[in-house]
């Protein structure tokens, strides 16, 4: 919204920026882009790891997660974020930004379908001891635990897939036909990590 704003502003001639404050103002608004995917995918595994510990430390968790703890993760997420994101712009030629941005996905999305599915195991060997109460339960349990393990991983998926496939061609095939036609729908690929939020 706010490069769009700045875009019209300057189109209609209603700011008069010189080169040099525009390529500053096209950093920050990397920036805060980068920032923006960074955190989101930071606190799709925070919030995985929150559902976690309430399924697996129920007893505890308001112990273990106190208000306290909850801003001071949130601070340090969104300060990590910002840091990360302002080296990744200062430095956005080099192909070492792009393959950590990768490896960040891939180890959260690793993370986050390690704490799915054993939370999915959990309710599974909880059904099964409900079975001698009510047998059609079960397979109702385990079928609707398994659904929403599927839509939470597979939105994930589909929603941040594209845009890392497409920072994987850049690393794999930046000169390519095929790849350069995929690149072109860059765009997408942000309005889909926009649905997922």
């Amino acid at each position: 919204v706010v490069e769009t704003l700045f875009m019209l502003l300057t189109e209609q001639g209603l700011l008069l920026v010189t080169a040099k404050m525009l390529q500053h103002l096209d950093n920050v608004i990397d920036i805060m882009i980068c920032s923006s995917v960074v955190s989101s995918l930071s606190f799709l595994c925070t919030i995985a790891a929150d559902r976690y510990i309430t399924i697996f430390y129920a007893l505890r968790y308001h112990s273990i997660m106190t208000t306290r703890r909850a801003v001071t993760i949130i601070a340090v997420v969104w300060l990590t974020s910002i840091t990360s994101s302002s080296l990744f712009i200062v430095y956005h030629t080099d192909n070492a930004v792009i393959a950590c941005l990768v490896t960040f996905f891939g180890v959260t999305l690793v993370f986050t379908a390690v704490l799915y599915l054993h939370m999915f195991i959990l309710a599974h060997v909880h059904s099964r001891r409900i079975m001698a109460l009510h047998k059609s339960r079960r397979q109702a349990t385990s079928m609707k635990g398994a659904i929403t393990l599927t839509i939470l991983l597979g939105v994930f998926i589909i929603c941040w897939g594209p845009f890392f496939l497409h920072l994987i061609l850049i690393l794999i095939c930046p000169t390519n036909p095929y790849c350069k036609c995929y690149f072109s729908h860059f765009n997408l690929f942000l309005i889909l990590i926009i649905c997922n939020s």
